[in-house]
This record gives structure tokens, sequence and C-alpha cells, in this order.
């Protein structure tokens, strides 16, 4: 069975390799400023106690001030845990930096987060609809699409 990590142990260790990265963190999760995701992501993969190999999903929210992505991280070699948000407050150009870099499992599942809620990954190798075709307008699975 995977256990979640406690998450306030995890968020102190981010603030204090890159201050000013945590926006907020409760009980089950941590919002991190959409900057710092890559640098974050790193840190989580590559810290020998942590070893977030796997990116398990990456899912996106519109909460109508702001887009927020959700990434579910595991460690197979800890069988451990942890949710990693991150916002994009611009609702008329969301972009966020990719994280396919880091996890190759990123390709598809932020592609999708692009064509249903129109948030861009700079960096992404080949940010392009994946469900729509080229030429639809707008964004089905945010709050004001019509």
């Amino acid at each position: 069975m995977t256990v979640d990590l406690r998450v306030q142990d995890i968020a102190q260790q981010i603030g204090e390799r890159f201050p000013g990265a945590i926006e907020e963190a409760s009980a089950d999760s941590m919002v991190v400023k959409g900057e710092f995701i890559p640098s974050v992501g790193q840190f989580l993969k590559d810290t020998p106690r942590l070893d977030f190999d796997y990116l398990n999903c990456l899912v996106g929210t519109d909460y109508s001030d702001y887009i927020e992505v959700v990434y579910i991280l595991e460690s197979y070699k800890h069988n451990h845990r942890l949710v990693l948000k991150a916002r994009a407050y611009d609702r008329d150009n969301p972009t966020l930096p990719s994280v396919v870099g880091l996890w190759r499992g990123a390709d598809f599942q932020e592609r999708e987060v692009y064509d249903l809620l129109g948030v861009t990954f700079a960096g992404h190798p080949n940010l392009k609809r994946i469900f729509l075709w080229e030429g639809f307008e707008g964004y089905p699975l945010r709050r004001d699409y019509l």
C-alpha cells in the first residue's frame, strides 16, 4: 500500500532549499508557485529519501479565479506519494513550465490539460491538441465555456 508522506515536513525542506516557492501547505498537499515547479520537481526526484521517480497523474481544475494543475508523484523505491499543486492565475494566458523533462509520462497528460483547459506548458516538446481537432474554439472544461 502506498503511504502518503507528511506534507509539512517536505514543504519545510522545499522552503529551505527554494525560499518563496511554497504558496501554502495543508495536511494532504502543497501549492508551489508555478515558476518553481521544475526545480522543486527535480529536488523531489533526486533527493535520496524522497526519490519521486514516477508521475502518477497530472490533471487540471478551473476554480474561476485560477486554473490549478495537480501533480500526483510516487516513489517506487520508498512506496510513498505526494500531491503537488501549481496555479495559473492569468486566465487569458494560463502558463506553467512543463515537467516532461523530469517525468516522460507528463507528455500526454500536459497535452490533455492544454486541450481541455487551455493551460500552456512552456518548454513542452509537442504541445498540441490530443482529443479535440486543431481549430476547435475554446476549452470545454473551463467554467466560462459555452
